[in-house]
């Protein structure tokens, strides 16, 4: 048989296209088998790329699904969907499946749009969309179906637990598809769980369990512990669980009055603070290594100093107690001197009017305070000097050192002026020296010649 080079061509334009589906009937030229030669008339040519479209779906269990079928040039070809069973749910507008959840949305002839409603896992898998072309066209669409945990549960090993103690939680995510994934939370702050199981269930299901373990802090009390679910079937989905924490006592000692130092004499109330869960059942004052005074009064939790002094020096103890435990708190005592007021200056008057002002001997140590309350003062105490008496002693003294001096000028002035004697008495009336000597000395025999006399 000849060879010709356009019947080679013909042949092989037509094997290539038969193979490949490429082409498609038309008046062009055909190919005689009989006489392996080209003939004028209907021949085949390519066809144009797939023209139908269709997206895959994923939907939550219990919603609605749409499949859409759509033709990108409009050639009046007719549009059918079938299920994953290659049952015919719609054909134009028509459904011959008797299942009513399947709803015509939208028909014409670049599309065919159903609706889906209460989607069931049974519902999962590859539909298909059919343009009855010359070859027919396919496209799949494949339904994915999400399952949301139905239930997400938070155990624990009991309802109280002491401080100190450690905390067991689990946290379960029960039944979803696909496995979750379990985050826990204390307040605001992350936790980090100690390990977490996902186990298979049938039907495409999946359990998740995840372990978290602490140690019980009185900070934890009334804390929400949160486990929260991530799953792309459901938004925040979380439960928790509240502990209840029980701890001892925290105690403290404050001063209800007064404010600043404490001296003798004054009032002294202190204050017992205690805190705890369960509430502490009581409170106990004593003193540390002594017996409490016995002027003090214990007045519910305070404890009351009617009239202070320094035999109430030490340390006093408030101490609480619960069913977990007990706590105390101290408090140290120490009384210092009652302030002297410095008295006005002392004025004393003498015959001579003499005012005299006594010296005042002051230290600057015994007003000086110190600025804030030290309950823990050391033992030196403020030195108070008693200037009545300092005063009092001065006057004294320069009132006697007057009347001294009145007494020394009284005595000399008597014995100042003129001294006579009589001695001579009747030698006036002698005629000559002699008889004047014999009546001088005669004059001494007789004792009221002989007097004195101070004038």
């Amino acid at each position: 048989m000849a060879s010709h080079p356009g019947a080679a061509l013909c042949i092989l334009l037509l094997v290539t296209g038969f193979h490949a589906g490429l082409l498609q009937q038309g008046h062009c030229f055909t190919y005689n088998n009989s006489y392996s030669a080209i003939i004028p008339g209907i021949c085949w040519q390519p066809r144009e790329h797939q023209n139908l479209v269709t997206e895959d779906i994923t939907v939550v269990e219990g919603e609605v699904a749409i499949i859409s079928c759509r033709v990108k040039n409009n050639d009046d070809s007719v549009i059918q969907l079938l299920n994953p069973n290659r049952q015919t749910i719609y054909f134009r507008d028509v459904r011959p499946l008797k299942d009513s959840r399947f709803q015509l949305v939208n028909f014409s002839s670049n599309e065919l749009r159903v609706s889906l409603s209460n989607v069931t896992l049974e519902d999962e898998g590859r539909y298909l969309c059919q343009l009855y072309t010359d070859p027919p066209q396919e496209a799949f669409t494949t339904i994915t179906v999400l399952v949301p945990p139905h239930n997400l549960v938070i155990d624990v090993q009991k309802d109280t637990y002491v401080e100190g103690e450690e905390v067991e939680m689990n946290c379960t995510a029960l039944a979803s598809k696909p496995a979750g994934t379990i985050r826990w939370f204390q307040g605001n702050k992350a936790l980090t769980a100690v390990k977490t199981d996902v186990e298979y269930m049938e039907e495409r299901m999946f359990r998740v369990r995840s372990q978290l373990v602490l140690t019980a802090k009185r900070e934890d009390d009334g804390i929400p512990i949160v486990c929260l679910v991530d799953h792309p079937a459901v938004k925040d989905l979380q439960t928790q669980q509240y502990l209840d924490v029980q701890y001892k006592p925290m105690v403290s000692v404050s001063v209800k009055y007064p404010q600043g130092l404490t001296r003798e004499g004054e009032t002294l109330e202190l204050v017992c603070s205690a805190t705890g869960k369960p509430r502490p059942e009581s409170i106990l004052w004593q003193r540390v290594d002594d017996d409490l005074p016995e002027h003090v009064l214990i007045l519910g939790d305070n404890l009351l100093f009617g009239n202070l002094n320094k035999t109430d020096n030490g340390t006093y103890r408030c101490e609480a107690s619960n069913s977990v435990g007990s706590a105390s708190a101290d408090y140290t005592l120490f009384v210092y001197d009652h302030p002297t007021t410095l008295p006005p200056p002392t004025t004393t008057t003498t015959t001579t009017t003499t005012t005299t002002t006594p010296f005042i001997i002051t230290d600057a140590s015994a007003t000086t305070e110190p600025a804030v309350h030290d309950t823990w003062a050391g033992d030196e105490t403020p030195l108070v000097v008693d200037h009545a008496v300092i005063g009092g002693v001065v006057a004294v003294v320069v009132f006697a050192m007057l009347c001294l001096l009145i007494i020394l000028g009284r005595y000399f002035a008597r014995h100042k002026g003129t001294y006579f004697t009589h001695e001579a008495k009747g030698a006036d009336d002698a005629a000559d020296a002699d008889t004047a000597i014999i009546n001088a000395e005669g004059g001494q025999n007789s004792c009221e010649e002989k007097k004195e006399y101070f004038i």
